[in-house]
């Protein structure tokens, strides 16, 4: 993504913080949302099994999936699109979210 697109994402989201100041859990939680749905235009995302074997963690609905039986094309989809997590973290500041591994969960920690 280019510098100038980040900068305009920020404007559009409305709550670019101060200089100094840490960013909103909303904000973090919209541009997390606007890279995922840059990342999956280019290109299908990694499975949940490679994404395990890359080092990082899957939340509990995408655990679910991983031990499925389904799909390959649905075990490299984005759930974070379909999550109430996502909506109460781009529209809730401080959600009540606790899941581990849940990127709108940590956007609140951070």
């Amino acid at each position: 993504m280019q510098d100038n697109e980040f900068e305009a994402l920020l404007i559009s989201a409305g709550d670019a913080p101060a200089r100094g100041e840490s960013a909103s859990t909303r904000l973090k939680s919209r541009i997390y949302s606007a890279l995922m749905l840059e990342a999956a235009a280019d290109g299908p995302l990694l499975d949940l099994d490679a994404t395990v074997a890359a080092g990082q963690g899957l939340c509990v609905f995408e655990k679910l999936v991983q031990i499925a039986p389904v799909s390959a094309a649905l075990k490299s989809f984005n759930y974070c699109r379909v999550c109430h997590g996502r909506l109460m973290g781009e529209h809730i500041e401080d959600p009540p979210l606790y899941w581990v591994c849940c990127p709108y969960a940590e956007f609140k920690e951070s």
